[in-house]
């Protein structure tokens, strides 16, 4: 069974992505190929899953009992185009070394 942590870090990776794909591709197609369209679609998935980013963070920060400020720093990370995947690596880093500490 994933434990939230696992859920999250797949989450906010998908939720990068979709971010990105909002701001280079959709965006730049509505402005300058007369797409709105691909700003339509791309932005529900991205709404959909910044959503899930945000409920997903909340079990996992209850899940592993982070400090508030370390919960906002996360959320915070969502806002910024290439932050949810600077959080995925530090998560798994966290969660290597905890593994390794345990043995």
């Amino acid at each position: 069974m994933n434990s939230s942590i696992s859920i999250f870090r797949k989450v906010a990776v998908a939720e990068g992505i979709s971010y990105l794909l909002l701001l280079f591709i959709a965006m730049p197609l509505k402005y300058f190929a007369n797409m709105p369209l691909a700003v339509k679609y791309t932005g529900w998935a991205h709404g959909l899953l910044f959503v899930l980013y945000a409920a997903t963070l909340v079990l996992a920060w209850q899940e592993q009992k982070w400090k508030f400020g370390k919960a906002v720093l996360i959320f915070l990370a969502s806002l910024l185009p290439f932050a949810p995947f600077v959080v995925d690596k530090k998560l798994k880093d966290e969660r290597r070394e905890n593994a390794n500490n345990s043995i």
